[in-house]
């Protein structure tokens, strides 16, 4: 049964790709994900999985070179999001799960959204918490299953009770059965468990940290915005992450613990619904990026109903804001970075985000980039992704027409381009 099942994943990730090759794409438009104006008639040169050349015109194809024609479409860096979730979705069966789904089931499953993903133009995501992500990322850089290249937290860090605690709203025999989580599966209280718990990040993998440092919407618990983590917790895990070199980001929706995680010198903020101007001028010091995800407050607002009675007030009380609070920090100057978080919605859906950006202030040339170059300076791998440059990975995708005109063609792409290999070319 095994083999079966490997035999068709690996079936399923050749039939939709074409392998690398040397390719020469004249795009009709071009934006590079740095300039603040798009170019026309442009050619791109692509070598195994390196951008080797970009030229004014249509340049000739030379021997060996595949001729991509995209003279309707505007090309640009492949799309990232900073806030995914690529092995959930919150649907019907999302709080029985763990009863009846075991991690082999979630990771099949989770092979529809990276594929998901990938199509809506998504070549790299920061995927934030999931017990499985880690082994979905391995899949991926494998070839197994197609997907974005995946930086991948792995489980969560959140206090007793926090938003994260996976042992919330269960009985005491259930709890019992479960036992008490620990540092291990994410659970911290104090410094040392704290810095335990970023160590145990480190030993099993992670790319990245994150931290649910207020309440929460989906979580089984009452409060969606208290804070949860005291201000020597936060400081233990910056020092512990700090010296590992990662990027942390925290859930956070409550002010007293977004100035908290701040303070610390988190590097993002995730939600950030109930941001204050004193939190935006300390972002703006420290430097600090905000993650929006105006999708999934959108979401839950509307479905509100469907949520178990414990999260239905959360919903309707955090989703509405989100959008509110994006236009405010954007138009006060903190640092946007692209995410949606993916799996409270459809990932299918990630690139709607663009028309609420848009709709709440931001300049289409300027969401695009927050998708970009801004995702790419938050992850710290500027040197090889986040704009069209020579040397740089060839991650690439297009849309027809033109999205500084139209933000709407965003949420339909029809190129990509991941690492030098064409997955979709409508």
């Amino acid at each position: 049964m095994k083999i079966r099942i490997l035999v068709a994943v690996l079936v399923l990730a050749n039939s939709m790709s074409v392998l690398a090759s040397d390719y020469v794409i004249h795009a009709g438009r071009l934006i590079d994900g740095k300039s603040n104006h798009a170019t026309e008639k442009m050619s791109v040169i692509v070598k195994d999985n390196r951008i080797t050349d970009i030229k004014s015109g249509y340049v000739a194809s030379a021997e060996g070179q595949e001729v991509v024609d995209l003279k309707n479409h505007t090309l640009m860096p492949g799309l990232m999001d900073m806030h995914s979730h690529v092995d959930m979705i919150v649907d019907a069966e999302y709080y029985t799960n763990k009863f009846f789904k075991d991690e082999a089931d979630q990771a099949l499953r989770a092979i529809q959204f990276t594929e998901d993903l990938l199509m809506a133009g998504f070549t790299t995501v920061r995927n934030l918490s999931g017990t499985v992500s880690l082994n979905i990322r391995d899949a991926v850089n494998a070839g197994y299953i197609p997907g974005p290249r995946i930086y991948a937290a792995g489980i969560a860090i959140s206090t007793t009770g926090g938003h994260m605690d996976h042992t919330n709203g269960l009985n005491k025999q259930l709890s019992h059965l479960f036992g008490p989580p620990g540092p291990v599966k994410g659970i911290v209280d104090g410094p040392y468990a704290a810095r335990q718990a970023v160590r145990q990040r480190y030993k099993d993998g992670s790319d990245v940290i994150k931290l649910a440092v207020t309440g929460g919407v989906t979580s089984m618990a009452k409060s969606g915005d208290n804070p949860q983590f005291m201000a020597d917790e936060l400081e233990a895990i910056m020092e512990a992450a700090n010296d590992y070199n990662f990027v942390v980001a925290v859930h956070a929706h409550g002010a007293e613990g977004m100035k908290r995680a701040v303070e610390a010198g988190v590097h993002s903020v995730e939600h950030g619904t109930y941001m204050t101007p004193e939190i935006m001028k300390l972002m703006k010091k420290k430097g600090t990026y905000f993650v929006p995800t105006i999708s999934a407050g959108k979401w839950v607002e509307k479905h509100a109903d469907s949520y178990p009675a414990i999260v239905q007030p959360k919903a309707r009380a955090v989703g509405p804001k989100m959008q509110d609070t994006f236009a405010k920090a954007y138009k006060s100057g903190v640092k946007i970075a692209f995410g949606t978080d993916n799996g409270v919605f459809p990932h299918a859906l990630s690139g709607g985000e663009f028309l609420y950006m848009v709709e709440a202030g931001m300049p289409a040339m300027k969401a695009i980039q927050s998708a970009t170059v801004n995702t790419a300076d938050l992850l710290r791998i500027s040197d090889k992704l986040g704009s069209v440059e020579v040397g740089k990975l060839a991650d690439l995708v297009a849309v027809e027409g033109d999205p500084l005109e139209d933000i709407t063609l965003m949420t339909d792409v029809k190129f990509v381009m991941k690492d030098g290999v064409i997955y979709k070319n409508h």
